[in-house]
Parts: C-alpha cells; structure tokens; sequence
C-alpha cells in the first residue's frame, strides 16, 4: 500500500510537470480576422504605432480610368513583398478624408470580405486572415449618386507595426469630367525624437555620484554581463537622462508607479523589431496592453543590440504639458523594470514578475544605488513557509508514524508514547505553518489570482485536508475499538494524499509569476527530493517487510533507549540512521530552495 502510493506521487509529479509546460500564455492585440470596422473612418489600424513614411512597395491599381453609375471598376492591390492585412475604400478623390463611395462585390471569398462603413454595406474590403499574400482583386460598382472623381485608398499591413496608410490609386472620372488634382494622402509621422544606434553599451560608472542605478542581480555590469537589468537617470537642467538594458528577446521595459501595482502608469518600452529598437512610451490601464502615446515626447533617441542583449536611451523633459498622461518627474515613484517576448514590433505580456524597487524614488532626487525585488516579501514569505511545512515538517512526522512505532515502547512522554508525541508535533507544527502560509496570497491580492493556473486550487486542497487532519485526531476511536481501523485508514489517507498534492503545487509555486524561482535548477532540487524521499520510503518499506534485516532474534527484543548502556537491537539502529540521513537530506534541499528565494 505505501509503495503503490509512493509510486503514484512520483507518477502524479511527472504529469503536473508536463501539464505545467501549458500553463504560460501571452495576450495580444489585433484584427487578424479583418474585422476592422472602427478604422472605417482614419484608416489607421489600432497597433500602437505610427505608419511608415518611406516608400510603399505595393501599389493600388485599377482597370479603367472612366466609370458611370451601375459600372464595375476592378481594384487591384500588389506589391514585391508580402503583406499580411489590409483595408481598401473608394473616395472623393477632392475630400480623400470623407465617407466611403459605393461599395464592393468580392473576387476571392477566402482572403478579402466585405464591410459595412458609414452604414453602407460592402463599402470597404479587408483581410480574412494574417496569412501572407502579393495580390488581392476586388470589384467596385459605382453608386448613382457618385461623386465626379473617385480615388481609391489602400492601408497595407506589412506586418504589426510596418504599415503604409492610405496608400492612393490612379483617380477615375465621370464621362467627360476632367480628374482634379488628387488632395495629398502624405502621412507625416508624430514621433520627432531622433534616433541614433549607440555605439558602446552602457556601465554603472557614476551609479550613486550622479546617477541613480537600479541593478539585477546586484553588482553587474551590462557592459560584461549578459544576464544584467540595468536602469540609470540623471538630471540635466529641464531634462532627465534615462538608459536601459535588459536581456530579452523582443523587449525591455520600465514604468514609473505610484504603488507596487501594475496600472495607471507611465511606461516606456524598447522593443526589438527585427534587429531594429523602437523606443516609445505608453501609458498602462489595468493589465491592459499599453497605449502607446499619440505624440512622442523622446528625444536624443539611441539604441543598440547585441548578444540577445537589447538598450536604448533617451531624454524627457520633466514636465510634459503637451502629454498629460506623463508623469511629473520631479515626483517620486516605484520603478518597474520587465521584459518578454514580441511578435513584429507587437510586445507579449511578460512571464517573469517585474522587477521592482524596494521603494519609493524622486526621479529628479540626489543620485542612489537602488535596490529592488521581483517578488514581495509576503510571497516570499509564502513560499518559505510552505517548503519547511512540506519538506521538512510534514515528510518527517509522517516518516516517524510510519515506520518508527516499534521503538521507544517503553518511554513515555507527558503521557504518551514519544514516537507519538514528536508525531503530533510535527504534524501541527505542519498545520501552523500552512495556515499562516496560506493566508499570505490573499492579503498580497487581495483577492483569488485568475492567472495563477492550477496552484491556487491545489493549495486550497491542501489546506483542507491538512484541517481535517487534527479535526479527525480529536474524535478518533480508543485503539481498541472496533471502530479504530476506519480512522487509521482514514487519517493514513488523507494524510498522504495531503503530501502529495502539496509537493504538486510546489511544483507549480516555483514557477508563479510572484514568485518566479530560477529555472531549471530550482525544478531539479526539488525533483530530486521527491526521488530523495522515495528511495528513502522505500529502504524502511522493504526493511519493514524483512527484506532488509540483520540480527538475531535476542536482538529484535532490544527496545532502542532501553537504558543508557548502548544496548540497542541493529534495527532500531538501522532505522535511527535513515531517519538521520532523511532529515540532514531533507534539509539542505530545503535550505537551497529558501535560499533561491531569498535571492529572487
């Protein structure tokens, strides 16, 4: 029975690591199924960037340059490259910037769809999908009340955030009408800061004498380190300085708080765009994808990558009447720094805890070195309480009642047999500390976590059957009632299904964004004691069953402490010394997790 459990631990272990693998999503935004509708209007796809200014490689083209009411104009969109989406209207070719004209029948159903702009139905035509294309057709059938000239316009969507907007076709005409002058569609962009690749990476000299650093981990150096997040600012009159560097592969980021969460704060990103940095800043709402500012406030831009290593710089005023939505920086705030992954200029959300700083900072305040953490001390706390609970606490009072009850026989303490006594104190010790432990989560939320995944259920599990635990305890039968096995069985049970399920939701506690332990090392420690506690299982199963036995039988009649003459049976000696071994074992990959946390 306790090695078919054992067994089913480690098989229950193996599957919730490969469920864990699942478990990390990213959110992004964007219309890949071409339902753009509230672009009818500007054209402007709601990426969070500006459009490109330099030469289109794609052109709009149509098959006539004359039309009459009731007549079909073929529309063709193509170009050398690829594109992903698009959205195609015809207008006055005098007022490019009016309502949608007429309206579409499709040629090809499975790329282009009709839609609905300025309550006319089919008078625009976009993407079905992301899926790359070099050619879309459309027919346009030109409406009674058509105006004398008609231009088409075309928004084409390299990808995310390489994009050409109102992209013009020849102008057509009216019978004998001759074509105005097409009013420009030349998109100028807004972001005016200029932009330089840098040509050395950044150092902490002058940390703490006139600049501030926030460093992770303590005391590198991103011009050596690759695994180095850095964050420097320094005033220079009306302007503040700031530089950032991080590891990642699609972006690096920091935001200025007024408190230790996420939400209402003024954010600025470095984001990799196929070897290219945009510098931008954003203003965050909630865990919402951030707004990226209409109207740039950079300037003295510079960026540079190497060895998967992205930094850019850039200056700010520190009052920015222009933007109201940024911060003032001669205020004090908490500073985020967080990075992830991007798709095309996209950013995903970040899978690693931001690191933040252990207070608050004046931007524009003396210089310091600061210090910060990527997990709160609460869940730190958590984390801590739990692991000695579960590693040390509870496998060892668990050990002691399943297999050491042949010893100490004799001896008592406060009335009841020892190996009893020091079984009921782990064990409550165990309950203690995961009450307190358990509480922890929901003061640092303040409410249930919906992204934590399969951990918070696990815990709850736990904590339940750890209640249940002292609660059975305190009604169970005499030992020699007729009743005492259903408890035994009972308590035997739910005892190990609560060390199981605990050391599955260690298992995935390591890997929460609160606290995010280093990966894989962390995963391996405790994968090796759970083989470490088995294997030890095991030894006392098989010597219980006199697989594993030595001595005689005037031996076995030895009770360990007997008396203090050093006549102990070899049993009792080979049990005393797993017992050894299981602790001093259970211990140091204890105090090797607590220490990962205390780093993090």
């Amino acid at each position: 029975m306790r090695i078919t459990l054992l067994l089913l631990e480690m098989w229950n272990l193996q599957t919730s690591l490969a469920i864990l693998g699942t478990l990390c999503l990213t959110a992004v935004s964007g219309y890949k199924n071409g339902k753009v509708e509230k672009s009818c209007e500007s054209m402007m796809p709601e990426h969070h960037s500006q459009p490109n200014t330099t030469a289109s490689p794609y052109r709009l083209t149509v098959n006539a340059s004359k039309f009459s009411p009731g007549m079909d104009i073929r529309v063709t969109l193509s170009g050398s490259d690829h594109f992903e989406g698009f959205l195609i209207q015809a207008r006055d070719a005098t007022n490019p910037d009016g309502s949608a004209v007429g309206s579409f029948a499709l040629v090809d159903p499975k790329i282009s769809q009709r839609l609905t702009c300025n309550s006319i139905e089919g008078s625009a035509v976009s993407h079905t999908s992301n899926a790359k294309k070099n050619e879309i057709q459309v027919i346009w059938k030109a409406p009674s009340n058509a105006p004398p000239t008609v231009q088409f316009l075309a928004t084409v969507l390299a990808h995310y955030k390489i994009f050409w907007l109102k992209l013009p076709s020849p102008v057509i005409s009216q019978g004998d009408v001759t074509p105005a002058p097409p009013q420009s569609t030349t998109i100028v962009s807004t972001n005016s800061a200029s932009t330089s690749i840098l040509p050395e990476p950044f150092t902490p000299e002058g940390c703490g004498r006139w600049k501030s650093c926030l460093i992770d981990p303590v005391g590198c150096n991103p011009s050596i380190h690759t695994n180095c997040f850095f964050l420097s600012f320094s005033t220079s009159g009306q302007k503040v300085s700031f530089e950032l560097s991080g590891p990642a592969q699609g972006y690096v980021s920091f935001a200025l708080s007024k408190d230790k969460w996420m939400g209402d704060d003024d954010a600025y990103l470095c984001v990799n765009d196929g070897g290219r940095v945009s510098v931008e800043s954003a203003h965050t709402t909630g865990r919402t994808y951030p707004e990226e500012a209409s109207q740039s406030v950079l300037t003295d831009v510079g960026w540079r990558v190497s060895d998967g290593v992205i930094q850019c710089k850039f200056s700010r005023s520190i009052y920015t009447p222009q933007d109201p939505v940024r911060f003032s920086l001669n205020n004090s705030y908490y500073l985020f720094v967080a990075h992830g992954t991007a798709e095309d200029g996209m950013i995903h959300r970040h899978t690693w805890q931001p690191l933040i700083s252990s207070h608050h900072q004046t931007i524009t305040g003396p210089p310091e070195i600061l210090t910060g953490s990527r997990s709160p001390l609460l869940m730190k706390c958590h984390g801590a309480l739990m692991l000695i609970a579960w590693m040390l606490a509870g496998s060892t009072g668990t050990l002691l009642a399943g297999y050491f009850k042949p010893d100490w026989p004799e001896r008592t303490l406060f009335g009841q047999k020892i190996w009893f006594q020091v079984h009921r104190m782990l064990m409550s010790l165990t309950v203690l500390l995961t009450a307190v432990g358990f509480i922890f989560p929901f003061i640092y939320r303040g409410k249930w976590s919906t992204r934590a995944g399969a951990h918070p259920y696990l815990g709850c599990t736990v904590m339940i059957l750890t209640f249940c635990q002292p609660i059975m305890a305190a009604f169970r039968p005499a030992p020699d009632s007729s009743r005492r096995w259903i408890f035994n069985w009972l308590h035997c049970g739910v005892g190990h299904a609560a060390e199981i399920i605990a050391v599955i939701s260690i298992f995935f506690g390591i890997k929460q964004q609160s606290l995010l332990l280093p990966y894989p090392w962390t995963t391996g420690v405790l994968s090796a004691f759970v083989v470490w506690t088995i294997v030890l299982k095991l030894v006392l199963k098989l010597h219980k069953h006199d697989v594993i036995r030595k001595g005689s039988v005037n031996e076995d009649k030895l009770p360990v402490f007997s008396d203090f003459s050093g006549n102990v049976n070899w049993d009792t000696k080979f049990r005393v010394a797993v017992l050894a071994v299981f602790v001093l074992g259970n211990s140091a990959f204890c105090l090797s997790l607590l220490g990962s946390i205390g780093n993090v």
